[in-house]
């Protein structure tokens, strides 16, 4: 249970968070390689086994989420292919009563993403939650993903938050962690980011399940 008298402002990740990952993980796990196949007439498992190299080798940095980046590293039209696969893009359930939940009791609703803004504007267009949002924030423009130490230093400027009195729900530990370090009080994980995954273990920090599971303290 949260304490809401003392939370002014809550920042929310999108991917895995308010979105349902399986988007995410079906386009990048099974349809870039199926593309990146076709296009170059390799087998499959060659052509996974090379792209999943290319993604290991800048995981947790912007370029893992660029789609410019893979763009041209793949000689792919990412943000094509994202177009052609975007009715799989779904809201996690129960998202938008939470959002709603919030303005009425006065909080400030940020979204904190990773995402590239192409991406961001593919999945606000789809999912209309920005409509639900006082301030959307890619760490593209802020020029560091969340995972780096200095993310949050860079966030002040633009969006003071006191990390007391702040909750920060994410679905990414590693992020999580980041947060931690840097004094967050608030911290969610999400358990199960990716609706076709089973629930994973998220310790140390406390999860829920879906966002039904937060509505009862907001009255």
């Amino acid at each position: 249970m949260l304490d809401w008298t003392r939370i002014d402002k809550v920042f929310l990740d999108l991917d895995g968070t308010l979105l349902d990952l399986h988007f995410d993980n079906h386009f990048w796990r099974h349809y870039v390689p199926e593309c990146y196949a076709r296009a170059r007439a390799m087998p499959l498992a060659e052509a996974r086994a090379e792209i999943y190299a290319r993604y290991r080798s800048v995981e947790g940095t912007l370029a893992w989420y660029c789609v410019d980046h893979w763009s041209q590293v793949l000689d792919l039209d990412i943000v094509r292919l994202k177009e052609q696969t975007r009715s799989r893009i779904a809201v996690h359930p129960q998202v938008p009563e939470f959002l709603d939940a919030l303005a009425r009791q006065g909080k400030r609703r940020v979204l904190v993403t990773n995402a590239h803004p192409k991406s961001l504007s593919l999945k606000m267009q789809e999912t209309r939650l920005a409509g639900h949002l006082e301030r959307l924030l890619c760490a593209h423009d802020l020029g560091a993903p969340k995972e780096a130490l200095g993310f949050w230093t860079r966030v002040q400027p633009c969006e003071p938050f006191d990390p007391e009195r702040t909750l920060f729900i994410d679905d990414n530990l590693g992020i999580l962690r980041a947060a931690r370090a840097y004094g967050f009080r608030h911290l969610l994980a999400v358990c199960q980011p990716d609706s076709q995954e089973p629930p994973r273990a998220t310790s140390p920090f406390p999860a829920i399940t879906t966002f039904a599971n937060l509505l009862p303290g907001l009255g």
